[in-house]
């Protein structure tokens, strides 16, 4: 599926001949990703071609005339189309040419040379590993290194993901963001902007019954554990007072699988836990907690009159969904780096029969969004499993062809979206009659 790939703002530069050029900013979830010129992305686009042919989305064309500000927001639209549907193709993905090009970019954007650095990842229930890496090292390479040193099954390694997690007051967490395998972990931290944000290892999954398949590997099952352990004392997941006695029960015998069993049958068990958010139902301008997963997003919501009531939305019941950017950019040349004011994700939902857009205003809406993607990920892997004579098997040349056209059936299912009219531009943005091709 389309990764959350935005560009809000482009900005003129000078060069080195006296000519400008414009420089487009990238954000990946809502956080700054890199910036960049349409000449970079052009060369990296024939790159792509030379391995990938034609199956590549429509790269936005040269203009060798003067850009008029119309124009120049076009383009601006057509890059941003062209990274969200480059990035669906997962052999895309897995390129070196595809890599590299942005590893380059993500160092280059925040000034970050190569080298050898410490890097404490924390784990459930306050545990904490240090790794040596290197800052221009991928979240894919950097949870290797992280599986390796704990001693997790490489086969399994597929089911835990590394997050960026902010520490609050009283030991609380937030979940900012699931860090995407090919961005740049060490560079994606030192740039989030957040204080007291570090990085943390959980799994990734959103059916709590995928639990199964990982109780042989010892430290799978600790690393669960741990994590039931941690949600519960949270109050993320909430047991009843009966399961929490038998849940400190196994504790104390430190029986791991039957207390995991157990966990299974609690309310919440497994599900993502976002902050508490703004949501427009039962009526406009209720709080809310919401909790992902098991196909649902769950909804605690605090009513005016302060009374509390429990919403469940079936992920079979949700058409589609988007998210959308509300409020104001500041200083995109300075320290600003992130886009999660103000967003809100709305979503299309079958209510007795008729479809019905719901409102939240989260700056989890991004992470909200990845977890959707996720649960339709997985019923989709789940159907397929218990229905292999749906699948047809197809020639290796013809593999990428038959992804697009599944992804396809799907490209409504999320989607990102600005309102403009409210993002504030930086200085001589939208200057852009005197910028010709050979400036860009």
């Amino acid at each position: 599926m389309k990764m959350h790939f935005c560009i809000p703002v482009s900005q003129q530069r000078p060069d080195a001949l006296g000519g400008r050029y414009l420089l487009y900013s990238v954000y990946l979830d809502g956080f700054l990703f890199c910036r960049v010129r349409y000449s970079q992305l052009h060369r990296w686009n024939e790159q792509l071609k030379r391995v990938f042919g034609n199956c590549l989305p429509p790269f936005p064309p040269k203009y060798y005339l003067a850009m008029t500000v119309s124009m120049a927001d076009e383009r601006r639209n057509q890059l941003e189309q062209y990274l969200q549907n480059v990035t669906a193709d997962p052999n895309v993905l897995k390129s070196d040419v595809f890599t590299d090009f942005l590893k380059w970019v993500q160092l280059k954007t925040f000034d970050i040379a190569t080298q050898t650095t410490s890097l404490d990842i924390f784990l459930p229930a306050g545990g904490r590993l240090q790794v040596e890496i290197l800052t221009s090292d991928t979240t894919e390479r950097v949870l290797e290194v992280v599986s390796h040193k704990i001693g997790l099954c490489r086969e399994l390694l597929g089911y835990f993901s590394l997050f960026l997690i902010q520490f609050c007051e009283e030991g609380k967490l937030s979940v900012v963001k699931k860090l995407v395998d090919f961005e740049l972990l060490y560079v994606s931290l030192q740039s989030c902007g957040m204080d007291n944000c570090k990085v943390g290892l959980r799994k990734w999954y959103m059916d709590p019954s995928l639990d199964s398949l990982l109780m042989d590997c010892r430290v799978a099952l600790d690393l669960l554990y741990t994590q039931a352990i941690e949600d519960i004392e949270k109050e993320w997941a909430k047991p009843t007072e009966t399961q929490k006695r038998e849940l400190e029960a196994l504790q104390r015998e430190e029986n791991q699988a039957k207390f995991l069993k157990l966990s299974r049958e609690v309310w919440h068990y497994g599900y993502m836990q976002l902050d508490p958010c703004t949501c427009d139902y039962p009526e406009p301008g209720c709080r809310a907690v919401l909790a992902v997963g098991n196909n649902e997003i769950s909804c605690c919501v605090t009513l005016p009159n302060g009374q509390t009531q429990d919403i469940a939305f079936q992920l079979s019941r949700v058409k589609c969904w988007q998210v959308t950017f509300l409020g104001t950019l500041l200083d995109t040349d300075g320290p600003q780096r992130t886009l999660h004011q103000d967003l809100e994700l709305r979503f299309q939902y079958s209510e007795e029969g008729h479809w019905q857009w719901f409102v939240m205003y989260s700056k989890q809406a991004f992470l909200l969004s990845s977890c959707l993607k996720k649960m339709i990920s997985e019923k989709m892997e789940k159907s397929a499993a218990e229905n292999p004579e749906m699948q047809i098997e197809v020639p290796e040349q013809s593999k990428m062809k038959k992804h697009h056209i599944l992804q396809n059936r799907h490209k409504d299912s999320h989607s990102f979206l600005l309102r403009k009219s409210k993002i504030k531009a930086t200085e001589n943005d939208c200057v852009f009659g005197n910028i010709k091709e050979e400036d860009l």
